[in-house]
């Protein structure tokens, strides 16, 4: 078996996709071989957005998404495969593409056992590339009574866990998760809560831009502190571990609730006080459950928002904040080194999930094998 899986992420955030070619082996010096990504058209990043809800015709809807996103995934598998050419990196040397998918739906240990839901068409994208597709990570530890998520802390621990210091590692995609690695001790992981997700649709509904570059605009404002109490009060942030969310809850819905007698409040400094959200519900949560951390790793989009890196810093004096991007490995390639990571577990049929992370009933390899297409003479 190849050491070279390719991971493809499209995260909440909705901003496109994410891809590596990464080199799993033991002794390799470097993680990722390629990284290419690829954003969504704005058509689609709708569609997308409006399948995270009901409305009509969407199981038809969703069927022609998912083919679609296995389009786009399949066009960022051929840029990465151009990119590893001459590291002399071939189509045939892929052992496997981990594919998350797109989130649409997250609803785990609801109505019975409940369900979590990625679109995606692994069975396309295999044919698309000719390479084995392993997807649908998040199911059999949802049918094992756990939250299918965050599946990221076991890959975080891999590379980041050390025996001397504790440690955390901070995903701020749409949703913001932390990893929390105690020196010699369990790793935990759960979601925090929003991270870029009502950030970008708050910049885009009053700025007209995407999402907001670095921060600026939201450090523009003043974060209002009893807006910002009301934002905290969400009984989310109060739950314990294991616990997971996604736009299920925190939407735009979720926001003009929490906005009720707020009208007043001026756009900028809604927007500086969903930052603050991120940040202090993000430190709260690091503070509580590993107080002993010395260092705090911040990867996904967040890592890019200058005003949140600094108000997470200081909301945690004594602690180091710093981007992966110092310990080697980019913020936006993160995410998909991990699904990378599960592919080879899968492959090596090793559990995937941990149990401390997502309360399922134990260990269990996650995702489905989709073969490529035969090779004809």
């Amino acid at each position: 078996m190849s050491a070279f899986f390719i991971g493809l992420m499209s995260g909440t955030s909705l901003d496109g996709v994410d891809g590596v070619i990464a080199d799993l082996s033991h002794d390799a010096p470097n993680l990722v071989r390629a990284a290419a990504s690829e954003p969504f058209e704005a058509d689609f990043k709708a569609e997308l957005l409006a399948l995270n809800s009901p409305g009509h015709n969407e199981l038809h809807r969703a069927a022609l998404a998912a083919n679609q996103l296995a389009g786009v995934y399949a066009r960022v598998v051929e840029r990465l495969l151009q990119i590893a050419t001459p590291q002399n990196i071939q189509r045939q040397n892929i052992t496997a593409i981990g594919a998350h998918g797109q989130t649409v739906r997250h609803q785990p240990q609801v109505f019975g056992t409940g369900y979590t839901l990625q679109l995606n068409n692994p069975s396309l994208l295999a044919e698309l590339t000719g390479i084995d597709v392993i997807a649908d990570f998040r199911n059999a530890d949802v049918a094992a009574g756990g939250q299918g998520a965050p599946l990221v802390p076991a890959f975080h621990a891999a590379l980041w866990a050390d025996a001397a210091q504790s440690r955390a590692v901070l995903n701020i995609g749409g949703i913001s998760n932390i990893s929390l690695l105690p020196a010699g001790g369990t790793v935990q992981g759960f979601d925090c809560g929003p991270g870029n997700a009502l950030l970008d649709f708050w910049c885009q509904r009053h700025t007209n831009r995407p999402f907001d570059d670095a921060g600026a605009w939201a450090a523009s404002g003043q974060a209002q502190p009893a807006l910002l109490d009301r934002l905290r009060q969400s009984p989310y942030f109060q739950q314990t571990p294991p616990k997971s969310t996604g736009r299920d809850l925190f939407n735009p819905d979720w926001l003009a609730a929490q906005l009720t007698g707020f009208e007043s409040v001026p756009a900028v400094d809604v927007q500086a006080s969903l930052t603050a959200l991120t940040a202090l519900t993000c430190a709260q949560d690091l503070r509580q459950h590993l107080p002993s951390a010395a260092q705090l790793l911040v990867c996904g989009g967040g890592a890019l928002n200058t005003e949140l890196m600094r108000q997470l810093a200081l909301a945690l004096p004594g602690v180091q904040v710093l981007s992966t991007q110092a310990r080697g490995l980019p913020p936006l390639q993160v995410e998909a080194a991990a699904f990378a990571w599960l592919a080879q577990a899968f492959a090596l049929q090793r559990p995937g999930n941990l149990v401390a992370v997502t309360g399922a009933k134990g260990p269990r390899v996650l995702g489905a094998l989709h073969k490529a297409p035969p090779v004809l003479p």
